[in-house]
């Protein structure tokens, strides 16, 4: 009997320890599929429509017309995309400045027109809903 349920513990303990990476790998996938589409409304000067597919972290953060001139003017001056390729995707859930959440902080190498050796940092964030949207986006 106290063998049976030693097995049994050992076995909840490693489905648990295995699920947790499953549960981490899945949130990846999710949140950059999310920045992906994202991304692509960025990259058309699509700013407007960047912003109404942002996280309400965002949309608290800047307003439509204060985040379109900021995206047009960093784009702008960067020129058009050449390459992004993902460096680093990280999964955590807390960030300076923000409140507690599941965040995935995600690092592109990246190639601008004009600006040739770029860093793009997204970091998509789960929404209230379940789903991922973009929270934060920065060059440099």
């Amino acid at each position: 009997m106290l063998r049976s349920f030693v097995a049994l513990c050992a076995a909840v303990v490693a489905t648990v320890m295995l699920a947790a990476p499953a549960r981490a790998g899945e949130a990846e996938t999710k949140a950059q599929d999310a920045a992906k589409s994202w991304l692509a409304l960025v990259d058309a000067g699509q700013y407007a429509r960047s912003w109404d597919q942002a996280s309400s972290m965002l949309k608290n953060a800047a307003t439509r017309p204060g985040w379109e001139a900021a995206a047009k003017s960093v784009r702008t001056s960067s020129g058009g995309l050449k390459g992004r390729k993902l460096k680093s995707a990280t999964l955590t859930r807390t960030l300076p400045n923000a409140p507690p959440g599941e965040y995935v902080v995600l690092v592109f190498d990246s190639k601008f027109e004009n600006k040739a050796d770029a860093v793009e940092t997204v970091t998509p964030m789960k929404e209230a809903d379940g789903s991922w949207k973009v929270a934060a986006y920065y060059i440099r």
